[in-house]
């Protein structure tokens, strides 16, 4: 069971989050339907990339590549990149239209609403069966063929491998090798990114895109109903501060999202932000409840895991964080900047005022900022409710340097 802070638990009881949860339709089953998993095939699963009999990609199979970030190996200087990619079933194997039915039911929504078909849409990577223990071929730039996986139970396969040469900034295209009939995301783009300059780690829910993460059913409405729309102004400040670190800096998006949500969400980011890694949690799928306990329970363990990653991959970078007040990345960013002195040079925070949330206030308070800044220079780290005010804090910041 996934640990909360004590303020992301006040937050669930103030906002009813359990008996949302508990309503919500858990589609998990059995791995695969359609004669593919054996019982041995489910337990070797739990094994993961040890998995001494792997499966290939069939016709039947959706796969699911997701762009990364490409960086030289601290110790031999060589291109590396963790390459992660996801694989499931391109039939559902349940009922959708009841799952639609339910969600819209939560909603609001009556039966034949135009809204349905779009509930329909963004529900699919939910309930779409995934497939453990699958090895997906990809060809890079026509320069070296890899071998991805095999995933683990979650579909999903994280992999580091070397990688042919190329500039920094240079963008090179992955291509999955499946047979004829597979779908998904068969192509992502890799950004090469050299040791130094300029990195910036993203928030996406309520930093750069309205999601409501302090009420259940504004999560489920933003997510499975509503038009994915930025948070206003944000976009031209990260256009803005493209032209400050150069096309070649990297982005990471890190959110604690499902990976489910990667399509929706990589679609939103290439309208409206700059070119990045897109990093989400791999803990839900096929379970709606999911979604709502991984935006809002652990969040901070799990950011801080995945930047220490970052961390390992770019130390001498300097790195700009950007999130906002409604989950865990003041303490998030405040924990990083203390445990990797000189990485992180600044820290803006935007304060949610624009959303109606029992509890918003308690995370608006300064003495909340205090506490999770502590150690952190008072230069380093501002807290903002109009983005206009971060054009000169980052001029500033990044004029000199």
């Amino acid at each position: 069971m996934r640990q909360g802070s004590d303020l992301e638990n006040k937050t669930r009881e103030d906002r009813g989050f359990h008996r949302t949860e508990s309503t919500l339709p858990d589609i998990r089953k059995e791995p695969a339907s359609d004669k593919r998993p054996t019982l041995s095939n489910d337990l070797l699963s739990y094994l993961g990339p040890w998995n001494p009999f792997p499966q290939r990609i069939s016709a039947n199979d959706t796969v699911w590549l997701l762009d990364n970030t490409a960086y030289r190996n601290p110790k031999t200087g060589q291109w590396e990149a963790e390459f992660v990619a996801a694989v499931f079933d391109k039939d559902s194997g349940v009922e959708v239209s009841t799952v639609v039915a339910d969600v819209a039911e939560k909603l609001g929504i009556g039966k034949g609403d135009a809204a349905e078909a779009r509930i329909q849409e963004r529900l699919m990577p939910f309930v779409q069966e995934i497939l453990p223990g699958r090895v997906v071929n990809v060809d890079v730039a026509g320069k070296q063929p890899l071998r991805l996986g095999p995933g683990g139970r979650n579909g999903i396969s994280s992999d580091i491998k070397t990688i042919p040469h190329a500039q920094g900034g240079e963008v090179l295209n992955v291509v999955a090798k499946v047979p004829q009939g597979a779908n998904g995301i068969l192509e992502s783009k890799m950004v090469y990114a050299e040791p130094e300059g300029w990195g910036v780690i993203s928030d996406i829910d309520d930093t750069i895109k309205v999601t409501q993460t302090s009420d259940p059913i504004g999560i489920l409405r933003s997510t499975f109903v509503a038009d994915a729309t930025p948070v206003s102004g944000m976009p031209e400040l990260y256009a803005y501060l493209q032209t400050l670190i150069t096309n070649t800096s990297p982005w990471f998006y890190l959110s604690a999202s499902p990976y489910n949500l990667y399509l929706f969400l990589s679609g939103f980011r290439q309208r409206y932000f700059p070119q990045g890694t897109m990093v989400l949690r791999d803990s839900s799928w096929m379970n709606l409840g999911g979604l709502l306990s991984n935006l809002t329970l652990g969040t901070q363990q799990y950011k801080v895991a995945e930047m220490d990653k970052m961390n390992s991959w770019l130390p001498k970078r300097r790195m700009i964080c950007i999130g906002d007040s409604t989950q865990s990345d003041p303490e998030s960013y405040g924990e990083i900047f203390r445990k990797y002195p000189g990485w992180v040079h600044v820290i803006l925070i935007r304060k949610v005022t624009d959303i109606a949330s029992l509890g918003i206030e308690a995370k608006n308070e300064p003495k909340r900022f205090e506490k999770a800044f502590e150690g952190v220079p008072k230069g380093v780290w501002h807290v903002f409710e109009d983005p206009k005010e971060c054009y000169e804090i980052l001029s500033s910041a990044l004029g000199g340097q």
